[in-house]
């Protein structure tokens, strides 16, 4: 990801919200550059620890953020106070577990240079305070405007007072990073050229050291500082205690110009995507606000209680990489195009197989007359695989299958470009149909129920294939108990190639379940998924594949699963689309992780085709936007055909096909450990299964599997469902 950010860097702060290896982990895939410790809000004793433990989960350098030279609120008892205007407080010089009538700052002896008459701005000026009296212990105060206040919040005072530019805590800190190898510092209220220089003697030349410029007096010395520093870090909420609000815009552009002047990158910081602590999606005066910190010349954009803190921390950085790459667009010159705002050019989910989507559905407006085009009756399977061509499923493919093509594939597993494409998509017809065709002729393709025309096609070529041959080669065999072969020798040895355009979609019982390849990719970018795990079945929901399914989205640390099961024609004995659907309806919505998972229908049908199936339906997936694809034992087999594991050997054969497979075992039970293991890791003495084909026939007999293979709600569904008279089996 991160070369896709082009220089420009991501720098997160880690905190509650972060701290952790699923979203360390994502982060770090997102693009982001420096993990930020802020010492301001760690313990001394909590620093070594938390540095080993990042450690552990990233390469990604860590950069230790001093405290400073700032005044900040002490420790409050209940952990937040109100004051009230026009009354008094007092703030003392020694450690008080504050309340309303008193508190103290940090560091105390701040309190010796405070004078009568000072003014005082507690937590980014939501209160203000005068300083009325002072004794040895502290000062009397009056509120002069009432708010809010929490613990360790920034407190400033209205003229300049004599901070070290590190506190006793900084120091330590800073000892404890040096000896971990810590590289990268960051200098709080780098005030002068002497801070920096005191920093600089500490951590020593090789070590990199980010200024950050906080105060009046730090952009009074910005040349000085810039100078001595590998980097400034603008933290415009500080600075925004000092200098008023409406001047902020120009100082930050000012600050970029004259750092960048002297050699030293620029990073900007607070209030980047400030609603995103609490909400999944910033606001339109952010997203402009981002994008015109990076036109400023920004190189850098820092997130602090975003993610730190903050409910989306992974969404928030997904959002910052958005925008620095639509950045990068725009100053490379990228033609700016509808598509762009239609979404369809997605920045951060893969790309499609070939590089574009394919999408040739005929909008309303043009569709021309196709009354005068010549019928052609097929298959309810031949316009589904036209549909699916349309809408972009089988991308790049635009149409059915040429005789170079299809032995290219059937051959080589590969399009004659070179692109992986494992499965032959073609339109077969008899003999007698061929005859009544030819070459250039365009067609109308039509059920034999009906008269609608569903889809055009323009013949480029019409040929014949030894469809024995082809099965053997598709299939690795030409037996007719194989369910694959059975349907290719049986429906003719003349083939149609040609592109095909969409003009009607096949009428469903599920298609408020069906999502285009363009609806899921918009989908998961709303969602702020760019991981995602893709799931292929034709069963109901049951306890294995839910342990696959929530064990994929854990260990692979992804943002979602799409649960996408076939709803197309099956054999007989297959579960319905319909029971399927519903019983994952059920599950996700009472035991799956809320916001994580994404059910639709697939139209389209099992082929039968064992390990080429697998990676085919991958492909499928990887143009719905996933970036990762659950591979099962037998995966698409057909009884028996295939080796249980020759879908993984085939797809370790072909190499990076641009969707990660994960593979799987049979998942059985163990009593013993009373959860799911996997047949390899496990004595299978100790272990109980069921297979689909048992648990299919026990629901037949109106017989309950154990309540460990299938959950007790989704049984309850099925047996309901079967005496409602619903269909439940493929008849």
């Amino acid at each position: 990801m991160s070369d896709k950010l082009k220089g420009k860097k991501i720098l997160c702060t880690l905190g509650p919200s972060s701290r952790n290896q699923r979203v360390i982990r994502r982060l770090e895939e997102i693009g982001v550059s420096l993990f930020r410790i802020n010492l301001s809000h760690t313990q001394l004793e909590d620093v070594a620890p938390i540095i080993d433990e990042i450690r552990s989960m990233t390469s990604v350098p860590i950069c230790l953020d001093t405290e400073g030279a700032q005044i900040r609120t002490g420790g409050l008892r209940h952990g937040r106070i109100v004051l009230v205007a026009n009354t008094l407080v007092r703030i003392n010089k020694s450690a008080t577990a504050g309340d309303e009538k008193a508190f103290n700052l940090y560091p105390t002896n701040i309190i010796d240079q405070l004078q009568i008459g000072d003014l005082i701005s507690i937590d980014f000026n939501s209160v203000l305070v005068q300083v009325v009296e002072k004794d040895e212990s502290g000062i009397q105060a009056r509120v002069l405007t009432g708010g809010k206040v929490g613990q360790n919040k920034a407190v400033s005072v209205d003229r300049n007072v004599s901070l070290p530019p590190l506190t006793n805590k900084d120091l330590e800190a800073l000892r404890m990073g040096l000896n971990k190898g810590i590289h990268h510092v960051a200098l709080s209220f780098a005030n002068s050229a002497a801070d920096v220089d005191q920093l600089r003697q500490m951590i020593g030349d090789e070590a990199t050291l980010i200024s950050k410029i906080e105060s009046i007096s730090g952009i009074k010395n910005l040349q000085a500082i810039a100078m001595r520093s590998n980097a400034i870090l603008l933290d415009r909420g500080d600075l925004s205690r000092e200098v008023p609000i409406e001047q902020i815009p120009r100082a930050q552009k000012e600050i970029i110009r004259r750092s960048k002047e002297c050699g030293a990158k620029v990073y900007v910081a607070t209030n980047l995507l400030e609603s995103m602590i609490s909400s999944a999606v910033p606001t339109r005066a952010e997203v402009n606000d981002v994008f015109n910190t990076l036109l400023d010349g920004a190189d850098g954009l820092v997130l602090a209680a975003e993610t730190a803190i903050g409910s989306y921390p992974v969404q928030c950085s997904v959002m910052v990489s958005k925008l620095i790459q639509q950045y990068n667009e725009y100053v490379d010159g990228s033609k700016f195009s509808v598509n762009h705002l239609k979404g369809q050019h997605s920045l951060l989910l893969v790309e499609p197989h070939g590089g574009t989507l394919v999408n040739q559905l005929s909008e309303t407006s043009d569709r021309k007359d196709v009354s005068h085009l010549k019928k052609l009756v097929v298959p309810q399977t031949v316009i589904m695989d036209a549909e699916q061509i349309a809408l972009g499923t089988f991308s790049p493919l635009k149409g059915f299958m040429g005789q170079d093509i299809l032995h290219s594939v059937v051959d080589s597993y590969k399009l004659p470009d070179g692109l992986v494409w494992p499965l032959p998509i073609t339109l077969q017809i008899r003999r007698d149909q061929a005859q009544e065709l030819k070459k250039g002729d365009d067609l109308a393709l039509c059920l034999e129920s009906g008269d609608d025309v569903y889809a055009t096609m323009k013949i480029e070529e019409i040929y014949k294939e030894d469809v024995s041959t082809l099965a053997k080669g598709v299939f690795c065999t030409d037996d007719k108990n194989h369910p694959g072969a059975r349907k290719l020798l049986g429906a003719g040895d003349y083939f149609l190639s040609g592109p095909v355009q969409l003009i009607k979609r096949l009428p469903s019982a599920d298609k408020h379940f069906e999502i285009t390849p363009h609806q899921a990719r918009k989908i998961f970018e709303h969602n702020g998924w760019s991981r995602v795990v893709g799931f292929h079945t034709r069963n109901v929901a049951h306890r294995a594949h839910e342990y696959l399914q929530l064990k994929a989205l854990e260990d692979y640390h992804c943002d979602g699963i799409f649960i996408h099961p076939l709803v197309g024609p099956k054999k007989k004995g297959d579960y319905s689309a319909q029971i399927i659907l519903k019983s994952y309806e059920m599950i996700i919505s009472k035991y799956y992780p809320k916001q994580s998972s994404l059910l639709a229908a697939f139209q389209s049908y099992p082929r039968y085709a064992g390990p080429r199936e697998a990676v085919f339906t991958a492909l499928c997936r990887k143009n719905f936007g996933c970036s990762h694809f659950i591979i099962g034992r037998d995966h698409s087999g057909a009884g028996g055909f295939y080796e249980a594991d020759a879908a993984q050997k085939l797809l370790d054969h072909l190499g990076d096909i641009g969707i990660q497979p994960i593979y799987f075992n049979t998942v059985r039970y163990s009593e013993k450990l009373k959860t799911y293991v996997e047949e390899d890791l496990h004595d299978a003495n100790e272990s109980m299964k069921i297979s689909g084909t048992q648990a299919r026939l026990m629901l037949q007999n109106r017989e309950v599997p154990p309540d460990w293979f299938m959950r007790k709600d989704i049984v309850e569904l099925i047996l309901k469902e079967m005496d409602a008279g619903s269909e439940v089996f493929v008849s």
